[in-house]
């Protein structure tokens, strides 16, 4: 009853993913419509409830464009897991500001890297071009479309596939 379920708006937007047990409230509400029944079915004592894997919503909901949080999960994710200033991939990952707030660094997108603890370490409070060191990539706003907000889904539900790439 915790699998993750496609929410899809009246138009087939993609705009949220809940799970299976608020998909079939939602569903025996008369709220939202089933697409795609990919786990078959829930048995109660008198009746047989298909368990949902994308579902519609029945009303058309308005909401403002998406926007990517910006967290140290979602920096890590931008920055594929990635230090930005040597190029390791292994665990243990910090958050590091190219700017330093102590300078009038912001904590915005366009400041914030993943780094691994020997780089941050080294770099401390200074700037990049003070330590000598160069980042691999610009940091920017990593793009609010559907697939990379719900991409990363698709590994367990591939049945999700069609209504996030049109998107």
């Amino acid at each position: 009853m915790h699998e993750p379920v496609l929410v899809l708006n009246a138009n087939f937007e993609p705009i949220n993913v809940c799970t299976t047990r608020r998909a079939v409230g939602l569903l025996l509400a008369g709220k939202a419509d089933m697409v795609v029944n990919g786990r078959g079915h829930i048995k109660t004592v008198s009746q047989l409830i298909p368990r949902p894997s994308v579902i519609r919503l029945e009303m058309q909901i308005h909401r403002p464009r998406p926007r990517v949080k910006l967290t140290r999960r979602e920096v890590f994710r931008r920055d594929n897991y990635t230090c930005q200033y040597c190029g390791r991939r292994d665990g243990g990952m910090t958050v590091d500001h190219v700017i330093p707030r102590h300078m009038g660094g912001t904590h915005e997108w366009t400041n914030v890297v993943a780094a691994c603890p020997h780089c941050n370490h080294r770099k401390g409070g200074r700037r990049v071009e003070e330590v000598h060191m160069r980042l691999l990539h610009i940091p920017k706003e990593p793009p609010a479309s559907a697939m990379y907000i719900f991409g990363r889904h698709l590994h367990e539900c591939q049945e999700w596939e069609p209504y996030i790439n049109g998107w």
